[in-house]
């Protein structure tokens, strides 16, 4: 199988990879040179255009910043309607609005194209080691027959519904993760300034109910003072904008997203856009004037 992938970032490089060391033929194309390029010397073969990369490909997988990227790429000219063929199968892999992701879908059908809204949880560190969380909406068919293709990329992958399904598990995913965050940072500055041995806090209690995989993978970093991403501050910004747009269509109140939009907010304004979200512990040191290490 010939698969298409648009958008090598941070992401969909490392994911791009998996790919390739699966066995599969890959078509890429990025606005990035230099991203292509070094995919091309592990096998990738280079496309001009969107529309190009659909032309070759029975399934494209796209993995861009934001709603309008996606649109762009996929509706726009030269972009991946133009190129598809009936039959063949969109895999968008953004984390983007639910609305959006029913929105394409809807003018792919009208050409016979399929498509599945897929967004992954795991940052870069599992999207390097092959292990991201895919959560995705379509038909059971899609899902089935595109099964192989997560595998390679990732260690699970849950239909969790029909198109946008996938987008609102992704919303629902980075509500907990930034909500959960905060907590660990507001508990792990508290306990530094008490005079107790933060780390010590973070062995004793990870066993217990306050564990998780996000205190697993962020408390470490926090420790070290490393805030490179990961999954950056801006990025999370965006999917919490997406979080409440949706939630205040919907009618579904979300105080805790909110409040957790507003300190990466100050985060942001102070030049900490590009950290990872970890360095939302930097929010409370400041109001605590102590720092977590």
């Amino acid at each position: 199988m010939k698969i298409g992938f648009i958008g090598l970032g941070i992401m969909g490089k490392p994911m791009s990879k998996n790919l390739l060391k699966a066995g599969y033929s890959l078509v890429v194309y990025n606005r990035s040179a230099q991203a292509v390029q070094e995919l091309v010397e592990l096998g990738a073969t280079k496309a001009a255009s969107p529309k190009e990369v659909a032309g070759q490909c029975e399934v494209v997988i796209t993995m861009l910043p934001n709603s309008p990227e996606v649109k762009e790429v996929v509706l726009g000219p030269n972009g991946v309607l133009e190129g598809a063929q009936p039959g063949s199968i969109l895999i968008d892999a953004s984390s983007i609005a639910p609305g959006a992701s029913q929105e394409i879908a809807a003018k792919l059908a009208q050409k016979g194209v399929r498509m599945l809204d897929a967004p992954v949880s795991g940052g870069e560190p599992k999207a390097i080691n092959g292990t991201l969380a895919f959560m995705v909406g379509g038909s059971q068919a899609d899902f089935d027959a595109c099964f192989p293709i997560f595998e390679a990329m990732g260690s699970s992958a849950v239909l969790c519904g029909e198109v946008g399904a996938g987008n609102v598990t992704k919303l629902a995913n980075q509500t907990i993760v930034a909500v959960n965050i905060a907590a660990i940072s507001e508990a792990l500055v508290l306990a530094t300034k008490a005079g107790v041995d933060p780390e010590r806090v973070y062995q004793a209690i990870r066993g217990g109910l306050a564990g998780s995989a996000v205190l697993d993978a962020k408390a470490p970093m926090i420790f070290k003072r490393t805030f490179d991403p990961g999954f950056r501050i801006d990025l999370h910004i965006k999917d919490l904008n997406n979080v409440l747009e949706t939630g205040h269509t919907l009618g579904s109140a979300l105080p805790l997203t909110a409040m957790v939009m507003e300190m990466m907010q100050a985060l942001k304004i102070n030049g900490l856009e590009r950290a990872d979200h970890s360095a939302l512990v930097q929010f409370y040191e400041k109001l605590a004037h102590i720092e977590v290490k």
